[in-house]
């Protein structure tokens, strides 16, 4: 994840000054343990300024409204206590280079400040303090003890003090180009690395671009640069600076990242703090993506697992209840030949009266033939009883088992999606139905990110224009087949293979044509567990035909009436691959 740098904090610094203080502080929320979001007022809109002390993102920037759920953290509730009916009345860096920035509050612009809120954006130390006008700390979003730093301790009631200087040289626009060629080629080595090692304040990102933009590989080597190599390089050196001293800046994409330099952009974006905020949210959305998936997958790999591992155990057993019926017929074959039976015999053989082939039947030696006899027709019903209890325990297992394969169905067709906002909370609400059907524990909910919206069915256009929508996990699989679908529609499912629940949406009175068919066949099949497959069942029929047994998990259900069409997932993996899901 690409950090925050001095240029940027600088860039988004700029803009927030230009177009958006002085601001009435309306409200404070707390999205996570790392971001708060403050609502501010100005004569143009209502945005919402979100401040993260994240290690790997730590920034200030515009963003999204918050989720609509409770904030339950203290260190928000101390700045709405303090912050109440105050305004935002300036943003200020404290000091040249310093990757730090005083957010001052007060009645109205034009008076001292009443609080000063310093945003430190310095990677894994990355902290957000709330000081009176004394610089007194009222209460730090990260409290740093003593022993945990014996430089700069950060404690409630201890007087604010500035984060250690830097040592190094700060780039300067005045610097002429013979110092500053000095500077940089006095000991060779790789161009990137010896412009860092030349001066604080320079990003590895923004070193990257001067090179690039002057033409050259940030991993060349200084000492095979020519002449006009350095007059370049210090051209795009100028202007880097130009732009902090101007406070100009040009945001843009790039192709594995962002820059406010605009050189070397595939892409322009308007606004800094627009950039910021698609950027870090993107980053955040695959981030949590990855560690929920990875988490939900391990959990259901353990649970399906331990229920092959049951089932195999239930199998076994009927295997063997399969005997209780050949040893009742031992037991009827020893009671008509008692007399046959002497002391001390340790097997009998006997001619089977319905086949006429000899039969050995084991003896016990300490029972006389009676008791033998006896014994093999309670081993006989044993086996009968034990087949009558795992029957019903085995076809519990078995439902199970179909459950979790169609919950784990759900989750790797997202792994394969492009990790939207929307598949998050796809995933979010596969948590939250393994939580409710009692596979995980709930955990501390203001530790996770929360989206206060439902996430939506895939939509795709069958070729004659009707749409089709496939449910991304259990949850939209019931909602689409119980309260979404109508009379008119035709559900579709793989024929008794894990996978998604499938609208073909048709205007009343409309037959689906052959290629509608066809076509919703193929998506089925693909967002199936099948997906591999060649070609794979699909059954289709009207959504009244289709029930949920009484009891049944989410996702599951029961249909008749059906017809089989064959769906070729490949077709439809290449659809979805080369077209982008209306919205």
């Amino acid at each position: 994840m690409q950090p925050v740098d001095y240029t940027t904090l600088m860039a988004a610094c700029t803009e927030l000054n230009r177009d958006w203080i002085p601001a009435r502080i309306e409200q404070i929320y707390q999205r996570d343990r790392f971001t708060i979001s403050l609502a501010l007022r100005t004569l143009k809109a209502k945005p919402w300024l979100t401040i993260c002390w994240h290690p790997e993102a730590a920034r200030i920037n515009l963003g999204d409204p918050p989720p609509r759920i409770k904030d339950t953290f203290t260190f928000s509730d101390q700045l709405r206590h303090q912050f109440k009916g105050l305004a935002l009345t300036g943003i200020k860096a404290i000091a040249p280079w310093e990757r730090v920035l005083d957010l001052q509050f007060a009645n109205r612009p034009g008076e001292d400040p009443l609080w000063h809120l310093y945003v430190e954006i310095m990677g894994k130390y990355s902290n957000v303090i709330l000081t009176d006008a004394d610089l007194q700390i009222i209460t730090p979003a990260r409290q740093i003890s003593s022993a945990q730093s014996s430089v700069r301790p950060i404690q409630t009631g201890q007087r604010y003090e500035v984060p250690p200087v830097l040592t190094g040289t700060t780039p300067k626009l005045e610097e002429s180009f013979s110092r500053w060629h000095e500077r940089v080629s006095l000991i060779p080595g790789q161009l990137k690395g010896q412009l860092l090692k030349s001066y604080r304040g320079l990003s590895p990102r923004v070193a990257e671009e001067i090179a690039i933009a002057a033409n050259l590989s940030p991993v060349v080597q200084t000492n095979t640069l020519e002449a006009r190599d350095w007059q370049e390089l210090f051209k795009y050196w100028q202007k880097w600076l130009t732009a902090l001293d101007q406070k100009q800046f040009d945001p843009g994409w790039l192709k594995n990242g962002y820059t406010v330099l605009g050189w070397n952009k595939t892409e322009s974006v308007k606004q800094v703090q627009t950039l910021l905020n698609e950027y870090y949210t993107q980053e955040f959305n695959h981030q949590q993506f990855q560690q929920l998936h990875h988490q939900l997958n391990q959990k259901l790999n353990n649970l399906l697992k331990k229920l092959n591992i049951k089932a195999k155990t239930f199998r076994d057993r009927l295997s063997q209840s399969a005997d209780a019926e050949s040893y009742r017929h031992q037991g009827d074959l020893l009671m008509a030949h008692l007399h046959e039976i002497q002391p001390g015999m340790k097997s009998i053989v006997i001619e089977d009266f319905e086949t006429g082939k000899p039969v050995k039947i084991k003896l016990n030696v300490e029972k006389n033939p009676a008791q033998n006899a006896q014994a093999i027709y309670k081993t006989s019903q044993k086996l009968k009883r034990a087949k009558d209890a795992v029957i019903p325990l085995l076809a519990e297992v078995d439902a199970e088992i179909n459950y979790l394969s169609q919950v784990q169905t759900s989750l790797n067709q997202l792994q394969n999606e492009k990790q939207t906002a929307d598949d998050l909370q796809a995933l979010a609400e596969i948590k939250d139905e393994l939580i409710q059907q009692n596979y995980l524990t709930s955990e501390r909910q203001g530790d996770n990110r929360k989206i206060d919206k439902d996430s939506q069915p895939y939509r795709y256009l069958a070729p004659s224009g009707c749409e089709i929508w496939v449910g991304r996990n259990n949850r939209q699989n019931d909602i689409l087949t119980f309260r979404t679908a109508v009379e008119y529609d035709l559900w579709f499912h793989t024929q008794e293979i894990p996978g998604s629940h499938v609208l073909l949406r048709l205007d009343p009175g409309a037959v689906a044509s052959e290629a509608d068919l066809q076509f919703t066949a193929d998506l089925t099949a693909y967002y199936s567990q099948a997906r591999e497959s060649e070609q794979v069942p699909v059954t289709y029929t009207k959504p009244k035909d289709v029930y949920k047994p009484k009891g049944a998990k989410p996702g599951m259900v029961i249909y008749k009436k059906e017809t089989v069409i064959w769906g070729r997932p490949q077709v439809g993996k290449e659809f979805v691959e080369n077209n982008i899901a209306i919205a």
